[in-house]
């Protein structure tokens, strides 16, 4: 019997950064809103977004607050990405 409901192993990462646009686009806010609401720069926001700047367990504390998902969320998708990209090296 075939497995319908096979487990999803993606073989490619991408950075949290994705998921936070997305909510950002639901949302309308801009980046900029984004980052006043987190205390961070722009430039920050700007790089947590693009995958250049590492998601660290206090941005996860500040984007549960903000956007509601879990701390952990943030963290496991922190976590894959960066092990992803580094196997790809």
């Amino acid at each position: 019997m075939t497995d319908l409901n096979p487990a999803f192993t993606p073989n490619w990462a991408s950075p949290p950064g994705d998921t936070i646009a997305d909510v950002l686009k639901e949302r309308g806010w801009t980046q900029a809103e984004l980052a006043k609401r987190l205390g961070y720069s722009e430039t920050h926001v700007s790089q947590l977004i693009n995958g250049k700047a590492s998601l660290t367990e206090d941005t996860a504390f500040r984007l549960e607050s903000v956007l509601g998902s879990t701390a952990a969320f943030w963290l496991r998708r922190e976590a894959f990405y960066r092990g992803r990209r580094q196997r790809e090296r």
